[in-house]
């Protein structure tokens, strides 16, 4: 926490004009959802996918150059001092479906900015200013209340229905973690009730009761110790042994892949992704219902918090995406960049790219099929043409 601390007490300042004239407010989802172990791993599967994603500074002209910026560096490989790129995306989408907020903040001064920095907030608030500027109040774990100017917040939102500013949380999904902790509860008592031996020792005489508990330790040493290989048990005519009959409780497969699926559903995810058993088609789908969407909504995030209005339309843009293309099987590559590179779509190296080959030289050269022409051009490859003109 030093470092995070060290950072805040260099930012924070005190906002006198501050009042809180917004209700909107922010707080950590009540249930332990992290700690299911299916929300656990459907969660990690998106997360680590997504992590996956490569952000860039870019200028968004007909060739979408990127730029030498720091900030590629800062979202490529080491946004702070403590993270990756990767962990550091990892975090924040986390964060997004545990509480459906995630918060990062831009640390920047005169000269630019310095880092993005990932808040675990345990509730956030939204404040305004006598000119009308929104401030935001976080309240981290083990740490004090820091409240930071709203476009310094990279605020990343899912369910974003009720509140004016924050997601909803996931109280819809809470009765079906709760079935899931039950299940898993009921298991772990079956298994442990099947696996003992209970009954009742009868006595017909009336003993003290120092003398029973030595009779039933005796007992129990005796014919239901591990050294009992036959397996049998005696008693005289003062005693008699009840066995209780111990039924161990069955939960219906049916019914463990059913509350299964309706939390992956919830997450929109399938089992498949989770357990890294896709195929091509499967992937696909993923990619498009759950990554794309996340890093569209970080690209358009990111852009408006890191830029000013004008650097914007000067088109300075960050954009994360990924090799959609890195999943599909090896036919589908070929047949892909057999269709492609007759039309002058793809370079040479963008074709290798696709396959996982290194670069060549000169292979950013384009090919293309003589079949294919200029519209402006065409009338002139037109048969006879020129000799009517004549």
């Amino acid at each position: 926490m030093m470092i995070f601390d060290k950072l805040f007490k260099k930012r924070q300042k005190t906002e006198v004009s501050l009042v809180a004239n917004q209700s909107n407010s922010f707080g950590a989802f009540g249930g332990d959802a992290y700690s299911s172990e299916i929300y656990r791993s459907a969660i990690d599967a998106i997360a680590r996918n997504t992590a996956k994603l490569k952000g860039s500074h870019i200028i968004k002209d007909e060739l979408n150059k990127t730029t030498q910026s720091n900030i590629n560096y800062l979202l490529q490989i080491q946004p702070n001092e403590i993270m990756s790129a990767y962990d550091f995306l990892y975090k924040i989408v986390t964060h997004l479906y545990i509480y459906n907020n995630a918060f990062v903040l831009i640390d920047r001064d005169e000269s630019g900015i310095k880092g993005f920095y990932p808040i675990n907030a345990t509730n956030a608030s939204l404040l305004e200013d006598s000119r009308g500027n929104l401030y935001i109040r976080l309240f981290i774990r083990d740490g004090e209340p820091i409240i930071q100017k709203y476009s310094d917040i990279i605020h990343l939102r899912r369910h974003f229905n009720s509140s004016q500013y924050f997601g909803d949380a996931n109280d819809a999904i809470m009765n079906t973690l709760d079935l899931a902790h039950t299940q898993n509860e009921g298991l772990n008592v079956s298994i442990k009730s099947g696996a003992n031996i209970r009954g009742i020792m009868k006595y017909d005489l009336v003993l003290p009761e120092a003398d029973m508990i030595k009779t039933r330790d005796r007992f129990i040493k005796d014919f239901l110790g591990v050294s009992n290989n036959g397996g049998v048990m005696i008693t005289d005519t003062k005693s008699s042994f009840i066995p209780i009959e111990s039924k161990p409780i069955n939960i219906d497969d049916k019914q463990l892949l059913a509350i299964k699926t309706k939390i992956y559903d919830y997450l929109g995810i399938s089992e498949n992704i989770v357990t890294s058993k896709y195929n091509e088609n499967e992937w696909g789908a993923f990619y498009e219902s759950v990554i794309e969407p996340i890093a569209t909504q970080m690209s358009l995030e990111f852009t408006r918090k890191i830029f000013t209005q004008r650097e914007i339309r000067f088109k300075n843009y960050i954009m994360f995406e990924s090799g959609r293309l890195q999943f599909a099987s090896n036919s589908t590559k070929i047949n892909l960049i057999s269709q492609l590179i007759p039309y002058g779509l793809l370079s040479i190296n963008q074709a290798l790219e696709i396959l996982n080959l290194p670069a060549v030289k000169d292979g950013d050269k384009r090919l293309q099929t003589l079949n294919v022409v200029d519209i402006n051009k065409a009338n002139k490859y037109q048969v006879g043409e020129d000799n009517e003109r004549d």
